[in-house]
Formats: structure tokens, C-alpha cells, sequence
């Protein structure tokens, strides 16, 4: 991916999280609104909607999923569990014992929020691009 407009800070920082959010960004990206319960509500256990929750709000907040999905600032996982009524967040650390379910439940957020791999796009974006400053003319 092009960086070269983001200073040394921003590309490093790019697709993880840099100290744990403030509660503006908690509300604003991790809240769970009726439409993201629906599709939480779907998956069996504690650790699987919070899991799936955490994927669900780390890709709006970052824009790309995560390697490992439970690699979020403490306060994430507590204010996503308080909304779900989970006592005990530890018990995320389970979502990951199934290798294939973080990947099955990427594709289906990317299904139900209409969200393309930048692989998809790309020549799309390119032709786009090629095109910026024709009509300029």
C-alpha cells in the first residue's frame, strides 16, 4: 500500500492501535448499535460475540482486521463486553482456539457491511486514479 503522504508516525501507527482510545473514540467507533447486536446475537457463547464484536468495531476504528483479533487496548475489550453484558472479558482468549472462526466471521462482517479486500478494488482505484485531472482540462 502507498504511503508516502502519511509522516513516519502515521505509517507506523497505520492498522493498530497506539495507546488505548479516549471515550470519544470509544463511543464513536466501538458502540454497538442495534444493527451490529443483530449480527452479534447470531454467534453461540461469550467468547464468540465478543469476539466477533471486537472484530466488528476493530475494523470500522482501523479500517482492516486485525492478525490477531484480540490484540486491542484493555478498555476496547471492557466497553464491548459492559454493552454485552459479559462479566468476565478474560474469557475472549477462547475465540481463538478455533483457527478458521476470526476468518469466518471477517468474511461474514464483510458481507452484512459491504466492505471489499483492497485487492478487489484496486484496479478499480488505479483506472479511477489514471483518470483524476482528465476532466480538469
Amino acid at each position: 500500500m502507498p504511503v508516502e503522504f502519511l509522516s513516519d508516525e502515521e505509517a507506523a501507527a497505520y492498522g493498530r492501535f497506539i495507546g488505548p482510545p479516549s471515550r470519544e473514540e470509544l463511543e464513536r467507533s466501538f458502540f454497538l448499535d442495534d444493527a451490529d447486536r443483530v449480527l452479534i446475537a447470531r454467534h453461540r457463547g461469550d467468547h464468540n460475540r465478543l469476539g466477533f464484536a471486537l472484530q466488528l468495531t476493530t475494523v470500522r476504528s482501523l479500517g482492516l482486521f486485525l492478525v490477531d483479533p484480540l490484540d486491542v487496548p484493555g478498555v476496547v475489550l471492557d466497553y464491548l463486553a459492559g454493552q454485552l453484558g459479559i462479566a468476565d472479558p478474560s474469557g475472549v482468549d477462547r475465540y481463538m482456539e478455533r483457527r478458521t472462526t476470526r476468518f469466518e466471521h471477517a468474511e461474514e462482517i464483510k458481507r452484512a457491511r459491504g466492505l471489499r479486500d483492497f485487492s478487489e478494488v484496486a484496479r478499480e482505484l488505479e483506472r479511477w486514479g489514471g483518470r483524476a485531472g482528465v476532466d480538469d482540462e
